[in-house]
């Protein structure tokens, strides 16, 4: 979705022209005004506001009756009783012609007539539909007589009840296309087989300077779902948690995972337009929101797997203020306090009991630098006696080392992140991975979607703690995590002092470029 924005967007502002953002609502069982809201907010959340330029298909229901009315007139439409599943084996298969049906030749009078009583409510739902009189034998099956109104008696969201009668999209769309001055349509390639019939219906109404549809390749991106059947049935199987799902690709999704518009933007603008269709490695839009972000959050120190380290040399009535800065790369983001205690949490990760090839943190005896403090030097690993897991460390700390003072030059080999106990702020944050790891999904219609998702696309983190400048974080801020990535307050679970954080994206970046 986003992605056929931005190139509407952004071949209108490139060439002087006008966005138009048109709900081609000509399904009142498909359409409500939620569904309108989301969409607007997310389109304005985006960057491509249309300002004005906001319109509604059932606007031009009168417009859109009239031209089958004058197709009528023509004798290019007819009325027709066959059922939907008539249809279907009447209209032929790729290597077969269809046949005519049965209704074609109605006399225009009596085809006159019976779109009137349909439009009247004569009929009831489903019986009869008004189709094109184009070619049955033709190669593109959207020619085969395609339907352009059928009857539908429920409640539109906008018009009530005022029709019961809808018109196809098919048919739809050229005639508002022509009704707004459209120049040119750019649609996903999927409708360039719709063409014809596009062309077929503004050349049969006679449209002066029509409007000329063009179609571009759609982007798919690995590890995810960028079909609008499959992410329904995600959403409508509860595989995950709604359209805004941080896995999703949707606009919500990636916006309450923390994707910036400009990331989004800038990953549109990489492709460019692309004639086929094109698969494109989720590793590139991750490398545009870390360019987007590195010189833009600040930079802070939270752990999400704690492991109490008590000093035992310093002390424990004291707090010592340090003030680190907020970003390497962004003086203007300016600087914080940051309190050290005597008792701090590191990454369990960080500690290990014996030392192994290539670690260079906490082991017993073993010393590394707490990040913009001191040095300290592990002397006892205390152990949880029901499970055995090692629970504290005892540890002291070297005061001639503190960064920036004249003896801290001595050298060790690891520096670690930390919080201090009485000061960390308690948080919780998901871990995500790709929805579907290195599977393309199911590969037929209907089958479930549980063994294709991977288990590891989502952990959740409980008893992190987050140093103190986190305290009045609102959802949608983020932050970079030392060590650990880029990460955004989610908008949905946060509420009060109950901070839920959402892992964007880690710190490295795999994507090598090129598309």
């Amino acid at each position: 979705m986003h992605f056929a924005i931005h190139i509407n967007y952004g071949i209108a502002q490139k060439y002087g022209g006008t966005f138009h953002l048109r709900f081609d609502d000509t399904n009142p069982l498909k359409e409500d005004m939620e569904y309108v809201k989301a969409i607007r907010e997310d389109i304005e959340w985006l960057g491509c506001s249309p300002g004005e330029h906001v319109y509604y298909g059932s606007d031009y229901s009168e417009e859109i009756c009239n031209s089958a009315v004058r197709l009528i007139r023509k004798g290019k439409a007819y009325v027709c009783d066959l059922s939907p599943e008539e249809v279907a084996v009447y209209r032929g298969t790729l290597t077969e012609p269809g046949k005519d049906s049965p209704y074609r030749e109605r006399s225009v009078a009596e085809n006159l007539l019976l779109f009137t009583e349909m439009r009247k409510g004569a009929y009831p739902t489903g019986s009869k539909v008004l189709r094109a009189k184009i070619n049955m034998a033709s190669p593109n099956i959207n020619l085969r007589d395609p339907v352009l109104y059928r009857i539908i008696h429920a409640e539109h969201y906008r018009t009530g009840d005022a029709w019961c009668i809808y018109p196809m999209y098919d048919f739809a769309h050229p005639i508002q296309d022509a009704i707004e001055g459209i120049t040119h349509s750019l649609c996903s390639l999927e409708f360039k087989d719709h063409r014809p019939l596009y062309e077929w219906v503004l050349e049969e109404l006679e449209i002066e300077e029509a409007p000329r549809q063009r179609e571009f390749g759609r982007v798919n991106l690995t590890g995810t779902v960028t079909s609008k059947r499959y992410l329904r049935a995600l959403v409508a199987g509860n595989d995950v948690d709604g359209w805004d799902d941080p896995r999703l690709p949707t606009l919500r999704g990636l916006r309450r995972r923390g994707f910036t518009p400009e990331s989004i933007r800038s990953f549109v603008r990489e492709i460019g337009m692309v004639r086929n269709r094109t698969m494109v490695d989720f590793s590139m839009l991750e490398h545009s929101l870390r360019q987007d972000l590195k010189a833009s959050v600040p930079s802070i120190m939270a752990v999400l797997d704690p492991l109490k380290v008590v000093i035992t040399n310093y002390d424990p009535q004291e707090t010592e203020g340090l003030t680190l800065g907020n970003n390497s790369e962004n003086a203007d983001l300016g600087t914080r306090e940051v309190p050290f205690s005597s008792v701090v949490y590191i990454e369990r990760e960080d500690f290990r009991e014996v030392l192994s090839p290539g670690f260079r943190r906490l082991i017993p005896g073993g010393e590394v630098r707490l990040k913009g403090v001191y040095i300290i030097k592990c002397h006892e690993a205390v152990k949880d006696a029901a499970t055995g897991e090692v629970s504290e460390l005892r540890c002291t700390y070297d005061p001639l080392t503190k960064s920036g003072s004249a003896h801290s030059g001595r050298k060790v080999k690891g520096t670690i992140h930390w919080v201090s106990a009485s000061h960390g702020i308690p948080a919780e944050v998901y871990l995500y991975e790709k929805l579907l790891g290195d599977s393309d999904g199911p590969k037929t219609e209907g089958e479930a979607w549980e063994a294709y998702i991977n288990p590891d696309s989502v952990k959740l983190m409980k008893h992190c703690l987050l140093e103190p400048y986190a305290a009045d974080a609102k959802p949608e801020d983020k932050f970079q995590f030392m060590r650990q990535g880029y990460f955004c307050v989610d908008n949905k679970l946060s509420h009060g002092d109950h901070l839920v954080f959402n892992r964007i994206v880690p710190l490295k970046d795999t994507w090598k470029g090129g598309n």
